[in-house]
């Protein structure tokens, strides 16, 4: 097997234990919202009383657990995909900031919506996926960074629809708060953020082209005051 073979088969290798990497907390995070449905159904159990109450003490709790109540199946299953999708890519492609900002998105969208929201329960993930999708699509745009750019596009193709669930009266019986609210601090943490983790590289045929500009820059300067210089000279008597 020649060098460059050992090398391109190495670089799969890394590529997909990151991929297997990234999937797992999101992947952790559906299991333990799918467990608590299970619970709900096998039980007879209703745990709404998880969720978010604004501006109530017994409301706050739902801060942290509020994402892993659904109201039923469909609800449960529709906020899945997108999130499993979103988060991995997040952790695939930011996965210096990806914890922190998962996180964070999680409960800023929360006490956001514990604070702002109305005066009814509010479940489910959605809050945290508007979250997710803003950030990927305005930290791509903020980086300026190809790969990224392309990934906020793909985001817009895959759930551009999305942006109508933070204007309220669109869906019936949806936290239309937790979408905007999420939707915010999705841009609020692609601007905290936007200096750390994936940067556009700096090609050296880009470093050189600066180099010979700024050379080129100093040549025309040193000629300038040369040619200067010289219509100031004392005229010969």
């Amino acid at each position: 097997m020649s060098e460059n073979e050992t090398n391109i088969k190495e670089e799969g290798a890394f590529y997909r234990k990151k991929f297997l990497l990234s999937i797992i907390i999101p992947g952790i995070f559906i299991f333990i919202m799918w467990l608590v449905k299970s619970l709900e159904l096998i039980f007879g159990a209703e745990f709404t009383d998880l969720g978010i109450l604004p501006l109530s003490f017994s409301g706050l709790p739902g801060i942290i657990f509020s994402p892993f109540v659904h109201s039923d199946v469909g609800h449960l299953f529709n906020n899945s995909i997108p999130l499993f999708l979103l988060g991995t890519a997040l952790f695939y492609f930011y996965s210096e900031v990806a914890l922190n900002v998962f996180i964070l998105t999680w409960l800023i969208t929360g006490f956001l919506v514990w604070i702002a929201g109305r005066d009814s329960w509010h479940i489910g993930a959605s809050g945290l996926i508007y979250g997710l999708a803003s950030f990927l699509f305005f930290s791509g745009i903020i980086r300026k960074y190809f790969r990224l750019v392309a990934l906020s596009l793909l985001v817009v193709f895959l759930y551009g629809q999305m942006v109508w669930g933070i204007f309220p009266g669109t869906y019936k019986n949806v936290s239309w708060e937790s979408h905007m609210l999420g939707f915010i601090s999705g841009i609020f943490l692609a601007i905290i953020y936007r200096k750390v983790g994936p940067q556009e590289p700096v090609y050296e045929w880009m470093m050189e082209e600066e180099e010979e500009e700024k050379g080129s820059k100093n040549e025309i300067k040193e000629q300038t005051l040369g040619d200067s210089g010289e219509q100031f000279k004392d005229p010969e008597v």
